[in-house]
């Protein structure tokens, strides 16, 4: 439901119908009715909107209204801001249907792939994504620095442990900060950084209650790897210089099927000692329908056994380590038939196809001199960070198939009156759904938009968004009648914005915002 101080969507719907709304004759309340267009031909009465009906619909009818509502959805293809992925061969979708009745609880490939000192004793889970298997690597961190003080015999709550990250984490990290009472310390990016945690300001965060640091091989904002070995080797120096051991979890939601297949000489695993957990989620670069992600752990000493529930009572003896017991096995399932049917040599023939394509992307809008791209994986390690045009994914700066961009300091001079978000609503008019929106603190003047370089953001769709990128800001430009509306517009979608809410959570309900994507609700 719609809450908003201006105008009432619903109430103004129920004010437009035919007849008004009837009440209840004993209870007086409202039913709040949906009248679908099926109701003659599968002879069902209005459906109530807020509260489950007396009577249900038939299967039939039930199918059509609920594909019809998401058929006003944006199209899966055409949504460039979702780094989720949405398309499996037929045979997947197959083995999808007929399993997801199954339930599954309770991952030697990806021990394997990140190359684990061994994949037998590696020990892992199944999640359902990476926001799920964040929160089991930060608790084990966070037990292990827990019984490391109690052994030393000293406080646990005074002053209380604190983790490290950057500022442009997304907010799945800051959430086990939060939720698993941790403070959380965020270092600050910078252009000079790369839009990413700033490795020379690491050790300035870091003390004895520190139970470990998030590393993001893939920034949920412009694609960019954080340097993990840099981070491995400084921590490697701060412990010799003062005891304190501080371990590193990778987020790889993103890049853990992208690195290990497109640049297999990056040292960013279990290669590197004080990497003692990764997490990646199947459904973005693992190529499964949403619902799985995964985590490792280089050995069973990097998880305590007290996180670990020894279970009884389904027939045989089973371990659960999980913030949900059960999920659905099909999902589970697709990733596993992509891993068999995909191999390795597979899923490197799509990682190197979605960053062929985002350098395409990328060197095209820089050549229009229109736009400034962010990300850098279209310029060149070598030739000291020229764009270059060689195939070989080695020769660039290694990252996400991840376009970010912003109107280059040429175009914002020459026409200050264009408002960049103007592109994401024209850009949404044609179809596609590319996000605007602010980089991180310190940064927060400067507005982005990206694209995430999927594998069905084929070459042919990628000519048409550059087409159309083009052809909206010379448009703009150009500033004619259409323009003249699009800013009358855009001046009542901000005036709404600043006074509706969605939701049923008041102004002020949620915490004050850390920077990060967690903003205030």
């Amino acid at each position: 439901m719609v809450l908003s101080k201006h105008v009432n969507p619903d109430q103004i719907l129920k004010e437009s119908h035919d007849k008004k709304p009837h009440y209840h004759g004993l209870t007086q309340t409202n039913l709040d009715l949906i009248q679908h267009s099926y109701a003659s031909r599968y002879n069902t009465n209005p459906v109530p909107k807020y509260r489950i009906a007396s009577k249900g619909l038939s299967a039939a009818a039930t199918y059509q209204i609920i594909h019809d509502e998401l058929a006003l959805d944006g199209t899966p293809v055409l949504n460039l801001a979702s780094f989720v992925h949405t398309w499996m061969p037929p045979e997947a979708d197959k083995l999808f249907h007929e399993n997801v009745s199954k339930n599954l609880i309770g991952v030697s490939i990806l021990a394997d792939l990140w190359h684990a000192p061994s994949s037998k004793s590696a020990i892992g889970t199944a999640t359902t994504g990476s926001s799920e298997a964040i929160q089991l690597g930060g608790l084990a961190m966070k037990k292990i620095w827990q019984a490391k003080r109690k052994a030393e015999g000293k406080s646990i709550h005074e002053p209380g442990p604190n983790i490290i990250m950057g500022a442009n984490a997304q907010v799945a990290l800051e959430k086990f900060a939060r939720y698993f009472d941790v403070e959380c310390r965020l270092v600050p990016v910078s252009v000079e950084s790369h839009y990413r945690l700033d490795a020379n300001k690491l050790l300035e965060y870091v003390d004895e209650n520190t139970i470990g640091v998030y590393v993001i091989l893939g920034s949920t904002y412009t694609g960019h790897y954080e340097p993990v070995k840099e981070i491995s080797d400084l921590l490697d120096e701060y412990e010799a210089k003062t005891g304190n051991y501080v371990p590193i979890h990778v987020d790889a939601a993103s890049g853990g099927f992208i690195a290990p297949f497109a640049t297999p000489k990056l040292v960013w695993d279990f290669k590197l000692p004080r990497v003692v957990s990764i997490n990646t989620s199947g459904h973005k670069f693992g190529l499964s329908y949403v619902g799985v992600g995964w985590v490792v752990w280089r050995d069973k000493a990097h998880l305590p056994k007290e996180l670990i529930f020894e279970l009884h009572y389904l027939g045989s003896v089973e371990y659960s380590f999980s913030l949900n017991f059960s999920r659905p096995a099909a999902p589970i399932i697709t990733q596993y038939f992509n891993l068999l049917h995909l191999g390795f040599e597979g899923y490197r023939a799509v990682a190197l196809d979605d960053l062929r394509n985002a350098r395409l992307l990328s060197r095209a809008l820089e050549n229009s001199k229109y736009y400034t791209v962010l990300s850098d994986i279209h310029r060149s390690i070598q030739s000291g960070g020229a764009v270059s045009n060689e195939d070989d994914p080695e020769v660039y700066h290694p990252g996400l198939p991840v376009v970010s961009f912003r109107f280059s300091d040429l175009f914002k001079e020459k026409h200050p009156e264009i408002e960049q978000r103007w592109v994401q609503t024209l850009l949404r008019a044609k179809g596609w759904i590319v996000p605007n929106y602010e980089l991180p603190p310190a940064l927060e003047q400067i507005q982005i938009l990206r694209v995430v370089v999927r594998e069905s953001m084929t070459e042919v769709l990628v000519d048409q968004l550059v087409a159309d990128l083009i052809e909206i800001t010379e448009s703009l430009i150009h500033r004619g009648s259409a323009s003249h509306g699009l800013a009358v517009l855009d001046k009542v979608s901000h005036q709404r914005s600043k006074t509706e809410r969605h939701g049923s959570l008041d102004e002020g309900s949620s915490d004050q915002s850390s920077g990060t994507y967690a903003r205030t609700c």
